[in-house]
């Protein structure tokens, strides 16, 4: 069974969904958060900015290695949220992706009305925020007029170098996802772009060894070409963008033919709605405790990146440990009679039907 996902805004007229558990963020922990949920046998909706479920590994380094995830030497950003997708598809997570949770307020009976951006509307026992740092926009190019050819022509984002083969490419972008993307586009045999030019405001970048080695190597090879200076303008026909003009240190401005501009500022992560929801913040993180993860809110938990407590190691890996004991931490508000027991997966019969596997036969 593979997440669901919700068909977009939900109509505000009707019924909010009355759930156990919304989680906010798909990122690594917020999908852990599911796994964990679900060994309980609570069901989750997942909230998420991002059109697609990953957060910062999928959207900022999906081809980068990971080595530090238990058990597993190295995988890429895009492998580790793979399987984590995987590990979840017993659970039937649905997923609402594309909107932002606007709104959190307590209700009289204790649980939470939640509301999104697109009109998404929920009735909660318990909240999970796996926000990692907030949700994330990306740095935008501030050039008067510019925007107009956003989605077109200019772009923040992209998810294949096929997407853009034959075409004139300027990038604009000093860290590894614009010196990844120039290479990819400059060495993509048949399907390359006709032209890369990769614009940095120094000779200089905030990118790996490597990523900066291929770099300079297809430059060597004239495979793309490389230039110091910065967007003051742009040059436009109808409807269509044309040209980009690059100051460069001498206060000279070039004209750079394109088809397509890619601008790599990064991500700027933003609390936004967050802020407003009565929860104790800490330097723009949330406070919780160690035992459960809860903030200041009985039935908000808070995990990942978004949280502060005293030792607070900013890892995957700390996320997986805080998911769990919140997931456990959340059953007294939806089992409030029931006691819950710690089973593990190895041998309880209970957890392999959930799981859908079969139990093992033991001699």
């Amino acid at each position: 069974m593979e997440p669901n996902l919700s068909a977009g805004a939900t109509n505000a007229a009707a019924a909010p969904l009355e759930t156990d558990a919304v989680v906010i963020g798909a990122g690594p922990v917020g999908l852990f958060q599911v796994f964990e949920l679900g060994l309980l046998e609570i069901k989750a909706h997942v909230v998420d900015a991002l059109p697609y479920p990953g957060g910062q590994p999928a959207e900022l380094y999906p081809d980068k290695p990971i080595y530090d995830i238990p058990a597993i030497p190295v995988c890429t950003g895009q492998e580790l949220v793979n399987n984590l997708l995987k590990q979840i598809e017993p659970f039937g997570a649905t997923f609402h992706l594309g909107q932002e949770v606007t709104a959190v307020e307590q209700q009289d009976d204790g649980r939470f009305f939640v509301a999104t951006s697109r009109g998404t509307r929920f009735v909660t026992r318990t909240l999970f925020i796996a926000a990692g740092v907030g949700a994330f926009q990306p740095r935008t190019l501030k050039l008067h007029g510019l925007d107009a050819f956003e989605g077109r022509q200019l772009f923040y984002r992209v998810k294949s170098a096929d997407e853009f083969a034959g075409q004139e490419i300027v990038i604009v972008g000093g860290g590894d996802a614009a010196l990844d993307w120039a290479t990819a586009f400059a060495a993509q045999g048949a399907n390359r772009a006709k032209s890369v030019t990769l614009i940095h405001r120094r000779d200089g970048f905030q990118a790996a060894a490597a990523s900066i080695a291929r770099m300079r190597e297809c430059c060597e090879h004239h495979e793309m070409r490389f230039m110091v200076g910065q967007p003051t303008g742009f040059e436009s026909s109808g409807d269509r963008l044309t040209a980009v003009q690059i100051t460069d240190p001498h206060a000279v401005t070039h004209t750079v033919p394109l088809d397509v501009l890619l601008v790599f500022f990064g991500l700027s992560p933003k609390l936004g709605p967050i802020a407003d929801w009565g929860l104790d913040i800490e330097r723009k993180q949330l406070v919780v405790d160690t035992e459960k993860f809860s903030t200041s809110v009985p039935g908000i938990f808070a995990v990942g990146d978004i949280n502060t407590y005293p030792g607070k190691k900013k890892l995957i890996l700390s996320g997986f440990h805080e998911a769990t004991l919140a997931a456990f931490g959340a059953t007294p508000f939806i089992f409030p009679d029931k006691k819950v027991m710690l089973q593990y997966t190895t041998t309880s019969t209970k957890l392999h039907k959930v799981l859908g596997v079969a139990s093992p036969v033991l001699d």
